[in-house]
């Protein structure tokens, strides 16, 4: 049985948002806001899969938006959210997941930290959300005008993700076919269940009108920035080639290491790692232990990745140098940059390659080994 499964909805049109493609689709810091608010799922630890309610009239937009990602197959839409909703649920009936989290497409600043606390709130109840307290005066109005204050106090405004047992929501949603009921927690408590409330985040918000797009991009670009760097050092030994940066380099050599000895893709690793305080690489991979040896250096950085993406992170930049005397570097250096942006899953115009020498100078300059350093720009929320 899976344990928890994030249904994100994307079957919608968002006519608050005029434009040549749907809201969930418009870019937002180079991607697509879909691609952002799925990657805050697919990354978490404790969320098994990810399935999208689409409208396939969008298939290639969403096929765009969502390359190379993890995903189950994405599930066609109804007419209304609540039908979306419910069909994205039966669909999930094979898997039999524990728990579900139904989320909007369009809302792409969903912390680790809050996906947690929901799947948390369900151990105590069979629903939750996401909310945060009103705090705005409220006003009734009538005939265009303030008419009445409505008391603040106990109300909540809701948001998403919102956190069901799965066979509870499921039955819930098809007792209310045909109901208009504005979000799950709504339909939840049409079928009797307790709705806990998770305290949220004003930054959790919903892209509905072109302002919002905008606060977004702004939000990005002001963020939490960090900058992490990394080192590495390794001694040629017997071999025929090196690792650098995820290509097999052809030399007279090989590099000596527990695993690979990539020393690019190890210095890359700490510097993603210190970006976020995250120790370094031997605090995630052990050179004492055996499962390690010869291992690929891109399970090391792709776990660096995966750590800050478990965060709401983002990777800006990267930027490794290479230090030797041989073997040549630049007719390998479009080939590194491709592989690092791969395994990091960003384009490859942030990524930066370079080489030097010590002029003969030290251990790299004596041909005995090779050395890396590497800066990496990381963004979080």
């Amino acid at each position: 049985m899976t344990d928890t499964i994030a249904l994100v909805l994307a079957a919608g049109k968002g006519t608050r948002l005029p434009g040549a493609v749907p809201k969930q689709y418009r870019d937002l810091g180079g991607e697509p806001v879909l691609r952002r608010t799925l990657r805050a799922f697919a990354a978490h630890a404790r969320v098994d899969a990810v399935r999208v309610v689409y409208d396939p009239a969008d298939s290639e937009l969403y096929a765009a938006a969502t390359h190379g990602m993890a995903l189950l197959e994405p599930v066609a839409g109804g007419r209304e959210r609540q039908d979306s909703v419910r069909r994205g649920l039966e669909s999930l009936e094979a898997l039999k997941p524990k728990r579900v989290l139904i989320h909007d497409g369009a809302r792409p600043f969903a912390s680790a930290d809050l996906i947690d606390r929901m799947i948390a709130a369900l151990d105590d109840g069979p629903a939750a959300i996401a909310a945060i307290p009103v705090t705005d005066t409220l006003w009734r109005e009538a005939d265009k005008a303030a008419d009445a204050l409505v008391p603040r106090d106990k109300l909540w405004r809701a948001q998403t993700p919102q956190a069901f047992r799965y066979t509870d929501i499921l039955a819930a949603h098809r007792a209310a076919e045909g109901l208009a009921l504005t979000d799950d927690a709504a339909v939840a408590r049409h079928a009797g269940m307790k709705v806990s409330l998770v305290m949220a985040s004003e930054s959790n918000f919903k892209i509905t009108t072109e302002e919002d797009l905008a606060r977004a991009s702004r939000d990005m670009a002001r963020g939490d920035i960090r900058m992490g760097t990394g080192f590495d050092v390794h001694k040629f030994g017997p071999g025929d080639g090196v690792w650098l940066c995820g290509v097999k380099v052809p030399h007279e050599s090989g590099l000596d290491g527990h695993s690979d000895a990539d020393v690019g893709l190890h210095a890359l690793t700490d510097a993603l790692l210190g970006a976020i305080c995250e120790a370094d690489i031997g605090a995630h991979f052990p050179p004492s232990d055996p499962q390690w040896r010869g291992a690929s250096s891109d399970r090391f950085l792709a776990h660096a990745a995966k750590l800050i993406r478990a965060r709401g992170g983002e990777i800006r930049h990267v930027d490794v140098t290479l230090i030797c005397e041989r073997p040549k570097v630049g007719p390998h250096r479009d080939a590194m940059r491709a592989r690092i942006a791969e395994i990091l899953a960003i384009d490859v115009s942030r990524v930066s390659v370079k080489a030097t020498t010590t002029e003969g100078l030290g251990f790299t300059g004596r041909r005995e080994g090779i050395a890396a350093q590497a800066a990496a720009t990381v963004a979080l929320p």
